[in-house]
């Protein structure tokens, strides 16, 4: 029985989830500037819910960006911290691909665009595929631009999902995205939830790192912005 938690804070919303076995447990809060105070006790509580201890999960996943700086550093803080106590692998998680995930899950999809307000007038995006097994995989890169460079020569079918929040950050690129697939953006939040079927792959295919590897992905270098 695995047993995996993943925590989430990249985007203003602030989450965590439990695996246990084929259980899961999961606690949500939209708490802008509150994801310090709220996320460990939320992990806590999951855990003391289960009847867990940190010793006794096989592994500890994080969205690790892009997304909010503050955020991506509240997480992997807390995650390096649940892994250098119970000496468990950490899983360093894109949030992009978290929210493919859901999305893939939610509508059924094949194909996503999942897009972030990355402030300073631009957006972070990538474009994912479901494979065989039901989990996401990256097209070719992670990406930050302009919202008027984000690539949509491939978005051209129903068979394209575009979820995120960059969307009511930047209509223009929502109606750009409409005009090239037909239909309409939804706005969705990284969700520690949908972090664990891409957790559950990667532990099995042996991509946990240490504490001290894990580490968030900014895709900007200058850390300025703050939610």
């Amino acid at each position: 029985m695995m047993h995996i938690l993943t925590l989430d804070t990249s985007t203003e919303q602030c989450s965590c989830a439990l695996l246990c076995g084929t259980d899961i447990q999961a606690r949500s809060e939209w708490a802008p500037r509150r994801h310090a105070e709220l996320l460990l006790p939320m992990a806590e509580a999951l855990l003391a819910e289960a009847g867990l201890t940190p010793r006794q999960l096989d592994a500890v996943a994080f969205g690790r960006g892009p997304g909010s700086f503050t955020g991506l550093r509240i997480a992997c803080g807390v995650a390096q911290g649940v892994a250098l106590a119970a000496d468990i692998p950490a899983l360093p998680i894109s949030s992009l691909a978290a929210l493919a995930q859901a999305a893939v899950q939610e509508f059924d999809g094949e194909q996503v665009l999942a897009a972030l307000d990355a402030r300073m007038a631009e957006v972070y995006w990538g474009r994912f595929t479901r494979n065989a097994q039901g989990i996401v995989e990256v097209q070719d890169e992670e990406h930050l631009s302009l919202p008027e460079a984000v690539d949509l020569a491939a978005f051209s079918s129903s068979q394209w999902l575009a979820v995120g929040t960059a969307w009511a950050a930047y209509p223009a690129l929502a109606k750009r995205v409409q005009q090239a697939s037909g239909q309409v953006p939804v706005l969705r939040y990284s969700q520690a939830e949908a972090l664990l079927p891409l957790a559950t792959t990667a532990l099995q295919q042996g991509l946990g790192v240490t504490a001290a590897q894990a580490l968030p992905v900014y895709l900007r270098n200058q850390v300025t912005h703050r939610i």
